[in-house]
């Protein structure tokens, strides 16, 4: 592991602040939008949410991050996940200090977001994640470590890595895609959260905390597994310079 902690000053630094903003925004809209084709796909089709349901909620969801990774790639990274923040300050990608600034607007972004959409849906309470109905919830809890290992897994190989190549230019599509497969295999079992953010909005607006537990511990969990294993075995050093004539040593080789 490569933890860095990083300075104090690092908490008022414009760069980190502006990352922190970016993320709050981006968690805001993330958690209006994903929660908000809950709810807008329960106001149309009253009932229990069937395969099409799901498959649409998926979609809003993926389609709705992979755009905001987007937006955001330039400014904070485009994390728009407390789990995937872990998982790079696991592997040294940013430090402990940016860390806890981001959860911090992580979190209150997923609040917020979840707040708005309930004044909007007058009267209904917010969606919250939960455990299907005679499902296990270390079941739940092995289901997300799995996709959230999978979802930190894709940040690296396609956003992270140096080598990454041309494959970098469609990475956010590549992890939009991955929530929205992990959404329609995981949405019966565990509710299909892959992040802490997104399951802890809604539950602080509707003060339901039930299973709350399962959608810290297993994207923590997939996330530190996929920093470690991603960082550890597959990693690549960033592409040395290439000079036929000479080469200069800097402070960084």
């Amino acid at each position: 592991m490569k933890v860095a902690v990083g300075q104090a000053n690092e908490f008022s630094a414009p760069d980190a602040l502006k990352g922190a903003l970016a993320e709050f925004i981006s968690l805001f809209l993330f958690v209006f939008i994903g929660v908000g084709s809950v709810l807008s796909y329960e106001k149309i089709h009253v009932g229990e949410t069937d395969a099409t349901g799901v498959l649409l909620i998926a979609l809003a969801h993926g389609f709705a991050l992979a755009v905001l990774v987007a937006a955001t790639a330039n400014i904070s990274g485009g994390h728009v996940n407390p789990a995937v923040s872990l998982g790079l300050a696991l592997a040294g990608q940013i430090t402990i200090i940016r860390l806890v600034l981001y959860w911090i607007a992580q979190l209150l972004g997923a609040i917020a977001g979840a707040w708005v959409l309930q004044q909007v849906i007058t009267g209904e309470i917010v969606a919250i994640h939960t455990v299907g109905a005679g499902e296990s919830l270390w079941g739940a809890v092995l289901i997300e470590i799995v996709l959230t290992f999978a979802l930190v897994f894709v940040v690296f190989a396609t956003a992270v890595d140096p080598n990454k190549g041309s494959v970098g230019a469609i990475a956010p599509l590549a992890i939009g895609f991955t929530v929205l497969a992990g959404i329609l295999v995981a949405a019966p079992f565990s509710g299909g959260s892959l992040n802490p953010a997104r399951s802890l909005g809604p539950a602080v607006v509707a003060w339901n905390w039930t299973h709350q537990w399962v959608y810290w511990v297993g994207p923590f969990i997939g996330a530190a597994l996929a920093a470690l294993i991603y960082d550890g075995f597959f990693l690549s050093p960033p592409p040395a310079p290439t000079n036929t004539h000479t080469v200069v040593r800097s402070e960084y080789s």
